[in-house]
């Protein structure tokens, strides 16, 4: 009885719903035999995992030592030199005439002078013009080549000779003869293992650093809240409003640590690697040193000589011309007895007479030799230069033995991956808070055997409807109510969606 009276309380608020909607209020789309109410729509998200990095990429270095080996080697303790012995001059006294004034010249102006004469000046130049004389032809008859002449080679063979001459088969040569090198033993310090250097890998400074990431961000939502107090209706649902308060955004907090490096700089690694200079270790050795190079001196290897016998050309092979003599034949033709000719007349030049000016001399100059000036003075003069002679220093050798680097020290830089976190954030796809349209189950397909199904399946979920009395009672409605916010289903009503997801057929 109970449950029938709040099936038939559903169809009536139904209908009264459907009564008070306008003609543009109803659903788009709808069918016939389904139901449709007004659903607050929620926010949608989407869950999104991403990787985070709570420690960079990193780098540290190993030192690879040197290796050494112990060789033996001549060494120049006083390299072959040349030292210069200055012969000085000598000086002797004499007399000489120097100049105290070169010769010189000096120009003299020399004015022009003029006189005036009467002259007679072209005004119209002498021209020619040219007249043109036709050319006369007569017939003659004219002897001309068909074959020219020609010359032709005849081959004269040379004649030979037998001689005999000196030749050379081998030339004058020059062989070298070694002169062995004279060594002295000297005492000289030497390098016993080379300056090197060691190489320090300091930590680098670790800062860490705390991140908030958004996981949710801020969003508003839709509460249903108590309204006025002096609401008429006897259902106190009728007396709530749709509020929309705001959602504040949701944090996670994450740890990482930085590399700053080992200087002030900041930058991962850096000055993490400190050379430490080692100087070079000295000992003292014996050592046998040239005292008078090697040399070599030319000794001169004479030409050898051999008599042969061959034949040489006594007149050489020529050639000489033979003239062969060209054919001719006789041909009548029209040639030009007078050519076509040009004849210049002269047109005569006309004159007129002018009086003018003109230089009888011109100005000129003349150079008037100033002669130098002597006088006698007495000096030191060189008698013999000062020079110089190369006496030669021989080098000087020893034999020592050091420490040499076979393998030369060596950093190896390693690279340390950078560390990661996994996080897990909500992002707001779709923003909520408005009424739509909705499929909605009828009031005649909500059996009992339906919210049956309904209580079960809420409990099946973790959500509790209260006891299984096969009523849509106030504990029923606010687990469903709290099952369609947790999924984001639409609220308000017991929608399409809201079965779908309790797995329950309509």
């Amino acid at each position: 009885m109970r449950s029938f009276n709040l099936i038939l309380s559903v169809v009536l608020t139904f209908g009264a719903v459907v009564a008070m909607a306008q003609p543009g209020e109803m659903p788009p789309n709808s069918k016939p035999g389904k139901c449709y109410a007004k659903c607050m729509i929620p926010d949608q998200y989407e869950t999104t995992t991403e990787k985070v990095e709570t420690k960079g990429v990193g780098t540290r270095y190993e030192t690879t030592p040197a290796s050494y080996s112990t060789k033996s080697e001549q060494v120049v303790v006083k390299a072959a030199a040349k030292r210069i012995i200055t012969v000085p001059a000598t000086y002797e006294m004499a007399t000489q005439q120097v100049m105290v004034k070169p010769e010189s010249k000096r120009i003299i102006t020399v004015p022009a002078t003029y006189q005036t004469a009467t002259e007679k000046v072209i005004v119209k130049p002498e021209t020619k013009r040219i007249i043109t004389i036709p050319a006369t032809y007569e017939t003659v008859t004219d002897k001309v080549m068909i074959k020219p002449e020609s010359k032709r080679l005849i081959v004269v063979p040379a004649i030979y000779e037998t001689v005999s001459e000196k030749v050379m088969t081998k030339t004058e040569g020059k062989r070298m003869l070694e002169v062995p090198a004279a060594y002295s033993t000297v005492t000289e310090q030497y390098e016993m293992e080379p300056a090197g250097e060691r190489v320090e890998t300091l930590q680098p400074r670790m800062e860490t650093v705390t991140d908030r990431i958004l996981v949710t961000p801020a969003t508003t939502k839709w509460v249903k809240k108590r309204g006025d107090q002096n609401c008429l209706s006897a259902d106190p649902n009728d007396c709530l409003v749709w509020c929309l308060v705001e959602v504040p955004a949701d944090y996670k907090t994450v740890t990482r640590t930085l590399n700053k490096g080992c200087d002030a700089t900041g930058v991962a690694n850096s000055g993490c690697v400190k050379r430490i200079p080692i100087p070079a270790k000295m000992g003292t050795r014996t050592v046998q040193k040239i005292s008078k190079p090697a040399t070599t001196r030319d000794e001169l290897i004479p030409a050898e000589y051999t008599m042969i016998t061959k034949q040489v050309i006594k007149t050489p092979a020529s050639t000489r011309e033979e003239v062969i003599p060209a054919d001719y034949a006789a041909i009548t033709k029209q040639v030009v007895k007078t050519p076509t000719s040009i004849r210049e007349e002269t047109v005569p030049a006309e004159y007129k007479t002018v009086t003018v000016q003109k230089v009888t001399i011109p100005a000129a100059s003349r150079e008037e030799i100033i002669p130098a000036e002597f006088k006698t003075v007495t000096m030191q003069k060189v008698k013999t230069p000062a020079s110089y002679r190369e006496e030669d220093v021989p080098a000087q050798y020893t034999t020592q033995t050091k420490r040499v680097a076979t393998v030369a020290p060596a950093i190896r830089e390693i690279t340390v991956p950078a560390e990661y976190a996994t996080i897990t954030k909500r992002k707001l796809v779709k923003a909520g808070g408005f009424s739509e349209w909705r499929e909605v189950v009828c009031n005649d397909k909500l059996t009992v055997e339906k919210v049956l199904a309904i209580q079960r399946a809420l409990k099946a979920r973790g959500y509790d409807p209260g006891p299984e009395d096969n009523i849509l009672g106030k504990q029923t409605k606010a687990a469903l109510s709290k099952f369609q916010q947790d999924k984001g289903l639409p609220t308000g009503n017991l929608n399409v969606e809201t079965m779908k997801a309790l797995g329950i057929s309509y």
